[in-house]
């Protein structure tokens, strides 16, 4: 059961991928929209005052900025989407019935006792303004509710037989009007557990919010990636209370995205809250920036002055993919499995070396948001923005390069790591990923784990597929390593991940087909 339950967390964790995919990306149109149309950056660069250019900035802002106004909605579609197994077209839909239900069942609840606020002061009484109804603010926490009641309302329905009377409400049109139920009488209870809630987050902001709250959001993020966690622990503090309550000019703000979002793309550097930034990007993208532009250099450095000399230009190929990967795209899984499961006390210690140069760039009083640290992103949020003190986060981040470089050297020396390069690595020498030869990997892959009927469920996230299985004797691990995978492991019976690293994706969609074909 508890396997089971974690498998479960697990899944539920991989769903928070697809609207934080949506947000990145949109994050860093607002971020340079934003930037250029502030007016200390007119100064510096006066094309930016061009009449036409300025309205193209302004509009673009307008338009990506929807997408945060409505970020709960994303969330129920996204969650709705990867917890479905049956149908998730219908599960997507019965979602965004679900979530209207739900904000205006509670706008009923406030109308009906009295406890309608008058409209401008309605943050202050935690509530706002979701798709035109005033309502509860219950932020993304409403739309993961949301997700999760019409993806098993989908899985549990849609095939549901009804009474020849009703048998045009049968099958997959039952999934949204069950949802719409179930969401209207979760929109009637959620007022009166609500305030309980908020109580409880409230007092764990307090470890978030507090001196060494760095460490624990930076450090715990990268303890959790092995287990697919981490996209729940970020969740966490980003959207809900736990991520502490910040008024603005009279609004009041749950959690640090939210709350960035409006000095960022809104108010701009000459508001005065432009200075509780680093209160808030402590938490953020400058933390992963220190992994993926720092760190990660260092710790490749390492492994290949480690590796065995015949093996160096293999490994370095293998390296330099997994550096940019992140350096670029701001995926750490593909250098980070290298090691965690041949030396997890050393992952451990990198963990706690990421907490602590949190807390050092928190001390510094560095401020650069926003959600992914690739070098764009600093490039962005960092240098084109004021007042957000990059040459600490630079100078800080070299220390902690040089210190990492030698704490994994003399790891990996000491304990004979078998890192890239220092062992005959499944995928070092080979091609098939590199020439992108898909139908060959699913081939493999298919074969190895047994057949198709061993193959119970496919899913993926960023960079490994995730895979239900009959019966865990009958995989071929040699088979598999052949495949050009960089690690294999079993994280719950009958469940076995295979990392691809960022181009998963079009492995999956492969097996997907050729399973089907079959």
């Amino acid at each position: 059961m508890s396997k089971n339950f974690s498998q479960k967390i697990q899944q539920f964790g991989r769903t928070l991928l697809l609207p934080i995919a949506v947000m990145a990306p949109v994050g860093m149109i607002l971020g340079l929209t934003g930037a250029l149309v502030q007016s200390y950056m007119i100064a510096r660069f006066p094309f930016l005052g061009n009449p036409v250019l300025n309205t193209i900035l302004v509009n673009l802002r307008t338009i990506a900025g929807a997408v945060f106004d409505n970020i709960p909605l994303m969330f129920a579609m996204g969650v709705a989407y990867g917890m479905s197994k049956k149908d998730k077209g219908i599960a997507v839909f019965a979602s965004t019935i679900g979530y209207i239900i739900l904000i205006i069942s509670m706008n009923v609840w406030l109308t009906v006792t009295g406890k309608m606020a008058a409209p401008e002061v309605m943050s202050q009484f935690g509530q706002i303004k979701v798709l035109g109804i005033q309502t509860m603010n219950v932020n993304a926490l409403g739309g993961i509710i949301t997700g999760l009641v019409a993806a098993w309302a989908t899985d549990r329905f849609y095939k549901l037989e009804l009474p020849i009377a009703f048998a045009f409400f049968s099958g997959k049109k039952s999934v949204p009007i069950i949802t719409m139920g179930i969401m209207m009488a979760i929109g009637l209870t959620i007022p009166f557990i609500w305030e309980m809630f908020v109580g409880i987050l409230t007092k764990l902001s307090v470890v978030y919010l507090s001196p060494v709250g760095p460490f624990f959001t930076a450090a715990g993020e990268r303890l959790f990636i092995p287990f697919g966690l981490h996209h729940v622990w970020n969740a966490l503090f980003r959207f809900t209370e736990a991520g502490g309550s910040y008024v603005i000019n009279g609004k009041t703000f749950v959690g640090v995205v939210p709350t960035l979002n409006e000095i960022l793309f809104n108010l701009g550097p000459n508001s005065e809250y432009w200075s509780m930034l680093p209160k808030l990007t402590r938490f953020m993208a400058q933390q992963q920036m220190l992994v993926t532009l720092f760190l990660f250099p260092a710790i490749g450095l390492a492994m290949y002055h480690t590796a065995y000399k015949e093996n160096k230009k293999l490994a370095k190929s293998l390296i330099v993919t997994c550096i940019l990967t992140a350096f670029l795209g701001n995926v750490t899984e593909p250098l980070e499995f290298s090691f965690v499961f041949i030396a997890p006390i050393l992952y451990v210690i990198y963990a706690f070396i990421v907490g602590i140069g949190a807390v050092a760039l928190s001390l510094a009083n560095v401020g650069i948001g926003y959600i992914r640290g690739t070098i764009f992103d600093f490039a962005i949020f960092g240098l084109l923005y004021e007042r957000t003190n990059w040459v600490a986060f630079v100078i800080i981040g070299l220390i902690f390069a040089v210190v990492t470089y030698f704490i994994f050297r003399w790891a990996i020396l000491k304990f004979d790591l078998k890192t890239p390069g220092r062992e005959d690595s499944p995928s070092a020498d080979n091609n098939l990923i590199k020439e992108k030869r898909y139908d060959e990997i699913a081939r493999i892959v298919i074969r190895a784990l047994g057949g198709k009927a061993n193959i119970k469920h496919v899913d993926n996230c960023i960079t490994r597929l995730r895979i239900d299985l009959g019966d865990v004797n009958l995989v071929d691990r040699k088979l598999l390593e052949s495949s050009g995978c960089t690690g294999i492991f079993f994280p719950a019976p009958k469940h076995i991940h295979i990392v691809y690293g960022p181009l998963v994706e079009f492995v999956r969609n492969e097996v997907d087909e050729q399973l089907a074909r079959m």
